[in-house]
């Protein structure tokens, strides 16, 4: 559903995010506008009250009877004076958009200008129980839609100056109306920039899934468009690149791993039922059925040794076997390994060359005999005869170095990315192979360096021979 659209949650929350913006900026604008409106106001109504009246100063009274914070009362004949001329100057500036009250010191209405009642500012009713008025600077209020200014004057009275502000709230409405459209605008353009921007950030995450889509449908050989992704979104195609190469090259070893199984399991199969269907055609002497037990003996021998072989790789590389950790002594275990084959190596009129020198490392002694075993067997095998094989032992770092190589026929280049795979062989370093393993005994060698924590490498020419290089951790 499209509520369940990363593309749509993110499209909310910046539409979110851009009204919570743009609702600020609006609502801002629209108060700053207004005070300023209102600040003009004031000081217009400000100037016309200061063009009626002139401040006359209080008189001083004795020493000790000005009270605190407070204006002595003026003799009576100067406030009413005072007042006389105040009502005078409001009547002749009456008329036009302004209003003037002047309040008496208890709050009566001394002269009003205004068409309704004026009730009396907060300041003055609440000063009012307090004694003589505090001199005080001029302040404004808006009631309704009329804004007025009033100040208390140095008798104590209150003088008030006030004008409607409907064109002003008039303005400021189609301001507000026009900050609302504009922000509207904006909030739509932003809303569809923003759907671009997430169509085009999640275009690679839509290439990325199709791919995986056709993947998951078997197609291995997808890759995800490099071109098409940028940025973080870059690497992570990268990575899943490469867990698809990789994904691929283990089906293809599944598959490759699952055809030489069956090959190699279907041969010794083939000669047991074809012994069995020749013993069984018809009567034959004792000699004959001991033949052709002996035969399906080397055959079923042939299975056994291929599923052990087996097992034991598979529980070398999920880790199950156990590998002990004793310090030992690598020379020692290539001398033995030698002495092992120095008669297979006769045989085939093949010499055997040592350079030992002390390495000691720690490891499982025996299941590394067995890497040494499998290397000088595969030296033996694939060295014509006159060649020459020799082993060498050193100290590597922190570990030890182990090196078998022969003057053989060699690996072909295209080989030797492979030759450490179950079953794999290459046709023409196979092709001198006489007696043939199942193909298992490098993978087997690879998997018991790795659970060493050591490496194991090879290097070949055609016609210059091979080298197999073993590295075993000291620790």
């Amino acid at each position: 559903m499209i509520l369940h659209s990363i593309r749509f949650r993110l499209q909310i929350w910046h539409g979110l995010i851009l009204l919570a913006v743009l609702t600020g900026f609006g609502a801002m604008a629209h108060r700053m506008a207004w005070d300023d409106e209102l600040r003009a106001v004031d000081r217009e109504l400000e100037q016309r009250a200061a063009m009626l009246f002139r401040p006359m100063g209080p008189r001083p009274g004795p020493p000790g009877e000005r009270p605190p914070g407070g204006l002595m009362p003026p003799p009576p004949f100067a406030r009413r004076e005072g007042q006389a001329r105040l009502i005078q100057s409001i009547e002749e500036a009456s008329g036009g958009p302004y209003y003037f009250v002047f309040f008496d010191t208890d709050g009566s209405v001394l002269k009003s200008t205004a068409q309704e009642p004026i009730p009396m500012p907060e300041t003055l009713a609440a000063t009012r129980a307090h004694g003589p008025f505090p001199a005080m600077a001029g302040a404004a209020r808006t009631r309704g839609t009329n804004r007025e200014s009033y100040r208390v004057l140095p008798f104590g009275d209150m003088m008030l100056v006030g004008r409607s502000i409907a064109p002003e709230l008039s303005e400021m409405r189609a301001f507000a109306f026009s900050l609302a459209a504009g922000g509207g605008a904006l909030l739509v353009i932003g809303l569809v920039g923003g759907w671009v921007l997430a169509s085009r950030a999640m275009r690679p995450i839509g290439a990325i899934s199709a791919t995986a889509s056709r993947i998951a449908g078997g197609d291995l050989s997808q890759r995800i468009p490099a071109a098409q992704t940028e940025d973080e979104l870059a690497d992570l195609a990268s990575v899943l690149n490469s867990t698809f190469e990789r994904l691929e090259e283990s089906f293809q070893r599944q598959a490759r791993f699952t055809a030489d199984a069956s090959h190699e399991l279907r041969t010794p199969v083939t000669v047991m039922l074809s012994q069995l269907q020749m013993s069984l055609a018809r009567e034959r002497s004792a000699a004959e059925y001991r033949e052709t037990l002996l035969a399906c003996q080397r055959a079923a021998q042939r299975m056994r040794k291929l599923a052990e072989s087996l097992l034991a790789l598979t529980r070398l590389e999920a880790g199950e076997e156990k590998i002990r950790h004793d310090r030992f002594e690598l020379s020692q275990v290539a001398e033995e390994s030698v002495e092992l084959v120095r008669a297979r190596a006769d045989e085939r009129g093949v010499a055997l060359r040592c350079d030992l020198d002390p390495a000691e490392c720690t490891g499982d002694a025996d299941r590394v005999a067995q890497v040494v075993t499998n290397l000088l067997d595969n030296a033996i095998r694939y060295t014509p005869k006159g060649g020459e094989v020799r082993v060498a032992t050193a100290r590597n770092g922190r570990g030890a170095k182990l090196i078998v190589s022969d003057n053989g026929e060699g690996i072909p280049a295209e080989a030797l990315p492979h030759v450490f795979e179950r079953f794999y062989r290459a046709d023409k370093a196979r092709a001198i192979t006489n007696g043939g393993g199942a193909g298992l005994g490098l993978a087997i060698c690879q998997a018991i360096v790795q659970a060493h924590g050591g490496s194991i490498g090879v290097k070949s020419e055609l016609g210059q021979g091979s080298e197999f290089t073993v590295t075993l951790p000291d620790q």
